[in-house]
């Protein structure tokens, strides 16, 4: 039906423009945030908790996704060979590299997720220690108590 999509996408647009549109960012729960005075003090997630979000990459993400991409890939490869002759083989077959691509670019981003995970828990960690050596008294000193 010619016309149609304009008439529903016009419906739709009319629709929207009385709707208010805002943003709103998430938070902690904890409007002075962990390190303003007044704070909780805590941060968002434990070293635990970092290393697990880490392992659940590694031992559930990148294997699910390896997995998914192998499937359709042989599904795809199948239409293409199914269709061979026909204009939907080259275009299934484009749809089909695009996916790889996004793919190797999902699996690096997860990569580099895990690893920053697990390298943040441990600098909040030496931070800690560095902070504390720095606060602590060197030793005893002779003008102590005088």
């Amino acid at each position: 039906m010619p016309g149609e999509f304009e008439r529903e996408w016009g419906a739709f647009r009319a629709r929207g423009a009385d709707q208010q549109v805002g943003t709103r960012l998430n938070g902690t729960g904890d409007p002075a945030g962990p390190l303003a005075p007044g704070g909780s003090g805590t941060f968002g997630s434990t070293p635990a908790e970092k290393n697990a979000a880490a392992n659940t990459i590694e031992t559930e993400l990148q294997p699910k996704t390896k997995t998914a991409t192998e499937h359709a890939d042989e599904a795809t490869n199948a239409a293409v060979k199914g269709f061979e002759g026909w204009d939907t083989a080259p275009g299934l077959k484009k749809v089909a590299d695009t996916w790889d691509k996004q793919v190797i670019a999902l699996m690096g981003r997860l990569g580099s997720e895990k690893s920053a995970l697990r390298g943040t828990s441990g600098l909040f960690v030496r931070n800690d220690i560095a902070v504390g050596d720095q606060l602590r008294p060197v030793g005893r000193s002779k003008l102590d108590g005088l």
